[in-house]
Formats: structure tokens, C-alpha cells, sequence
């Protein structure tokens, strides 16, 4: 039977997206503390994703070379922890542009090359992938209700000191995740190009490019807006953690679903979700309880989303080319779509406020539905 390394998974998931409800929430806050204007805190935060685009690449590659992709993740989450030390040097903008570039180069290898020796350890029990992936976010919102309150109280200027501890967390439990056979696929002797060249493929990699892209204004300005708008701290804190504690449910059954075409029509599903989520923010960010509603949605616009678009990603990348296709799906989407959208919501907040900026979120979301429901994949016909 095989065995599972559960908990040395689930601690580094824990860890990492510790990292992620550090940033995410609250980094755009702490830049702005800094006296940034909103373009520098658009191209700071960009960073994260830039290096996404390139990075998950270059190290896939040098982790096909040895064979090995554990001996890469602990080399990548130590780094990411070294290179962000250099946050407490200096404040000026191109010191913190080069701090947050070293450090995205590395924090970036990680979760794709865990994520591929996740599936890898599961073999055919992919439908347990949600029991570990829970517990980062668990790790999420802990962290991102405690800051919340944190900062209600100390302000904000510790924050750096926070994000350093959950960094060294994901460089302490990378060094307990056990090596996963990768297993021989009959698809192995065609080439990525092959699968590329495959419309349901490219026009997956197309949908979730826009997907991220339209998460650009809410990872970079969300909190931003809110504050704003006379929301406190501990109550963005809570808004982000109603969104992720939807998604929990959908990790658990989503999943078990390995059928391309079910798959393809939850993605579009969550993209048109996406759509009304971010047209909510962009019209009504005064009322609670629309901002509650349009967090709810996070279930769908991340739990779902994230879930099919890995599930289908699993499915077209098979054997020796899964930790390819988690790259691939890295750095096209969170990366080169994740740095667009943070770059153009730095723009478009200065020229158009929150409402358009949020507009052109949602505009992006209804594009990515267009893309993937052209390349949506069909069933067969049955061979009479």
C-alpha cells in the first residue's frame, strides 16, 4: 500500500500560504506605509509574479536534470528566507525591487515542484489532494486574522518580522518531505509541444493567464480599497478569511472529479463567478454585507477554479511531463497573468480609482470564460 506523507506535506502547504496570507492581505498596506505611490506598490508587488513567470521554468528544468525536485524546493525555500532578510537594510524603492526579485526568484520554485510531488505521492488517490491542500488554508486564515488584529493594535512597521518567521517555516518542513517516484506514462515518449499544441490545452493556459490577471487589483489593492472605504484592519482580516474558509469545503469533493468535460464547465463556472464577484467590489465596497457576498464567491473563484484548472492540468500532463505542466501552469498563469494584472491595477488606480480598476478585473474574468468556453473539450462519440 502506498504511503502517504501527510503531515510533512500539510506543514509546508501550512507554512507557504502562511507566507501568501502575510503578503497578499497586507504588504500593499506596508509599502504604503513606506510612502510608496500606487504605481510603485503595483510594480512591487508584481514582483511576486514576474519571477513566476521565468523562475518555476529554470528550476523544473534543473530538477529534470537531476531527477530529484525535493533537493530543489529546500534550496529554493532557504534562499526565498536569505533574500528577504535584505527587507530590513534598506527602504528605498529599487533596494526593496531587487530584495523582493531574489526573493520571488526562489519563493517561486516551490509550490509547483510540491505540488507535482503531492500528486506523485498520491498516485490514483488524487481525490485526497484537497485533505492536504486544506491545511494551507488553515494556515491562511490564522494568519490573516491575527495580523488583522495585530495591526489594529502595533500598526503595521513589524510586518516584515512576521513574513521572515513563515519563510523559515517553509525552509524548516521542506527539509521533511520525502522524494516521490515519478511514475512511467505512455505518454512520455510525445513531446510538451505535442500536448500543448492541443486546443483545450492552450486554451485552459489561456483562461487561467486572464484568471490571474483579473486578481491583479484584488492581491495588490483589495485591503487598500477597503481601508479606504473605513473598513478596520481585524475587519479586512475577517473578509479575507470568510473567502478562504468557503473554499475549504470545495477541496474536499472537487477533487474526485476527473472527467475533462465536468471539469471544463466548473472552470467556466468559476470564471463568470469571478466576473460578478469583482463587479460587486468595484459598486458597492461600502456595504458589508456585499463584501461579504462577493467574498463567499471565493469558494468558487479560487476553490473551484484552482481545483479544476489542477485537475486538468493533471490530465493532460501525465508521467514524466506533470512537473512540467505544474510549471507551466505556474508560470503562465500566477505568473506572466499575476504580474499583468498587479502591473495594469497600479495604472489603473491612479487614472481610474478602485471602481474601474475593479471594473477591468472583471472584464478580464469574462474574457478568460470566453477563451475557455471556445476551447472546451468534447465528448467522443460512442462507438456503436
Amino acid at each position: 500500500m502506498r504511503t502517504i506523507p501527510y503531515w510533512r506535506l500539510s506543514s509546508f502547504y501550512f507554512f507557504y500560504f502562511a507566507f501568501v496570507g502575510a503578503v497578499s492581505p497586507y504588504w500593499g498596506l506596508y509599502l504604503q506605509s513606506l510612502d510608496f505611490t500606487a504605481l510603485q506598490i503595483g510594480v512591487l508587488m508584481s514582483l511576486l509574479q514576474v519571477m513566476r513567470v521565468f523562475a518555476p521554468n529554470i528550476w523544473g528544468h534543473w530538477s529534470d536534470r537531476l531527477g530529484r525536485r525535493i533537493p530543489i524546493v529546500q534550496l529554493a525555500a532557504l534562499g526565498s528566507t536569505l533574500a528577504f532578510c535584505g527587507v530590513f537594510l534598506d527602504h528605498s524603492f529599487w533596494w526593496l525591487f531587487a530584495v523582493m526579485a531574489a526573493m520571488s526568484f526562489f519563493w517561486s520554485a516551490s509550490l509547483p515542484l510540491v505540488e507535482a510531488t503531492t500528486l506523485s505521492h498520491l498516485g490514483e488517490h488524487i481525490h485526497r489532494y484537497g485533505r492536504i491542500r486544506l491545511w494551507g488554508s488553515v494556515g491562511f486564515i490564522l494568519v490573516v486574522l491575527a495580523l488583522g488584529y495585530a495591526q489594529d493594535v502595533l500598526g503595521i512597521a513589524w510586518l516584515p518580522w512576521a513574513v521572515l518567521g513563515f519563510l523559515a517555516g517553509t525552509a524548516l518542513f521542506a527539509r521533511w518531505i520525502p522524494e516521490a517516484e515519478v511514475g512511467v506514462h505512455a505518454t512520455d515518449q510525445h513531446s510538451v509541444a505535442t500536448v500543448l499544441r492541443q486546443k483545450p490545452v492552450w486554451g485552459l493556459l489561456l483562461a487561467c493567464f486572464f484568471m490571474a490577471a483579473a486578481h491583479g487589483p484584488y492581491y495588490t489593492f483589495y485591503t487598500i480599497y477597503l481601508v479606504g472605504s473605513g473598513y478596520s484592519p481585524s475587519q479586512v482580516g475577517w473578509l479575507w478569511a470568510v473567502g478562504v474558509i468557503c473554499e475549504i469545503a470545495v477541496f474536499f469533493w472537487l477533487p474526485r472529479l476527473r472527467d475533462p468535460v465536468l471539469l471544463y464547465r466548473l472552470l467556466i463556472g468559476s470564471l463568470l463567478a469571478a466576473a460578478a464577484r469583482f463587479t460587486i467590489i468595484a459598486w458597492l465596497p461600502g456595504s458589508g454585507a456585499m463584501m461579504f457576498l462577493a467574498q463567499t464567491l471565493h469558494a468558487i473563484t479560487f476553490g473551484v477554479y484552482h481545483a479544476s484548472a489542477l485537475a486538468l492540468i493533471h490530465h493532460y500532463f501525465r508521467g514524466r511531463h506533470q512537473g512540467r505542466g505544474q510549471g507551466l501552469y505556474s508560470s503562465l498563469s500566477y505568473g506572466a497573468g499575476g504580474a499583468v494584472g498587479s502591473l495594469y491595477a497600479g495604472w489603473a488606480w491612479q487614472d481610474f480609482g478602485g471602481r474601474g480598476t475593479f471594473m477591468l478585473a472583471a472584464a478580464c474574468a469574462l474574457f478568460a470564460a470566453a477563451v475557455a468556453y471556445y476551447s472546451r473539450p468534447f465528448r467522443p462519440a460512442v462507438a456503436a
